[in-house]
């Protein structure tokens, strides 16, 4: 379990998002799927020191078919994870073929949430371009949301920098607050907002508490190396590593009044390399670490 860090006030309920315990897997490469059983990554998760566990619409998928969702639960229950949650909806907008197979897509993650007890399920606008208006984009936004409420779950809107529509986190915070559905908020994650140009202040000032789902922390250095899309799988870097001020964006978001858990999303081929529970442990330490520092600077403010 989680040892405390000096100076940390109060150790933070941790979420290990989906990737940070998929393994050697990378979902346009030799994915989408995670090599390793899901009973052991719940196993290495918890023995970690996380009370969350993050999975994909297709690992969910194997999981269902293989040993059932009931199976899955008790796991969840026997290692005492307490938040879990599933991603990633795109096309939720759509028309035609695309829309069907986001269907489907949607019908698979809302249909395990009573089962497994789901707290949220991330969503993004990871498309091709497609036309769209932004009025429609809300209209679809606000029915995905309506939808999610009947079966007990919140839509956690996560931006990409490599999104065609909603890219930055203040695009996010746009979107979330003109729909106004309170069944849905925003997933705010370091990486996005860095590579986005975001002030964490701009989230301070802008986004309301309720319209917080989510928050996922890492770190990464300044210069993005190949796409956008490579550099956010391939080189993420533990908390305290890079050239993000982590405790800076942990004091921007705690000054919202955010007490919910803290997403950890561990994805670069160094950690990929790692044995599960080496790579499981070095990302927990990392954000620890950054929360002690966040906690060292709001101290100092206040004396």
């Amino acid at each position: 379990m989680t040892t405390p860090v000096d100076g940390v006030v109060g150790v933070p309920a941790l979420i290990a998002a989906c990737w940070t315990s998929a393994g050697d897997v990378v979902p346009f490469r030799n994915g989408p799927t995670s090599p390793l059983d899901i009973r052991k990554r719940i196993s290495a998760v918890a023995e970690a020191g996380y009370t969350g566990f993050g999975l994909t619409r297709e690992d969910l998928v194997v999981a269902r078919d293989s040993i059932g969702l009931p199976a899955v639960a008790a796991c969840l229950r026997e290692h005492g994870i307490t938040t879990v949650q599933l991603e990633r909806l795109s096309d939720w907008w759509a028309t035609g073929e695309r829309r069907r197979a986001a269907d489907e897509a949607r019908s698979d993650l809302f249909d395990a949430c009573s089962v497994l007890g789901v707290d949220n399920i991330k969503v993004g606008a990871d498309d091709d371009g497609a036309p769209i208006g932004y009025d429609q984009f809300c209209e679809e936004f606000n029915a995905l949301a309506d939808h999610a409420a009947r079966v007990g779950v919140k839509i956690g809107f996560e931006n990409t920098p490599f999104s065609y529509r909603i890219k930055t986190t203040e695009e996010a915070i746009k979107l979330v607050t003109d729909v106004a559905n309170p069944n849905a908020g925003v997933v705010v994650d370091i990486w996005h907002a860095y590579r986005g140009g975001t002030d964490y202040q701009v989230i301070t000032r802008t986004l309301p508490l309720e319209y917080v789902v989510g928050v996922e922390l890492d770190d990464g250095d300044a210069t993005v190396v190949g796409s956008l899309l490579e550099d956010t799988f391939d080189n993420r870097r533990v908390c305290g590593e890079g050239d993000f001020d982590v405790a800076g964006f942990i004091n921007a978001i705690r000054e919202l009044g955010y007490t919910g858990p803290w997403g950890v999303e561990d994805m670069s081929v160094a950690s990929r390399a790692l044995p599960l529970s080496e790579a499981l442990t070095r990302a927990r330490d990392g954000v620890l670490a950054s929360f002690a520092e966040a906690d060292r600077r709001a101290q100092q403010a206040s004396a």
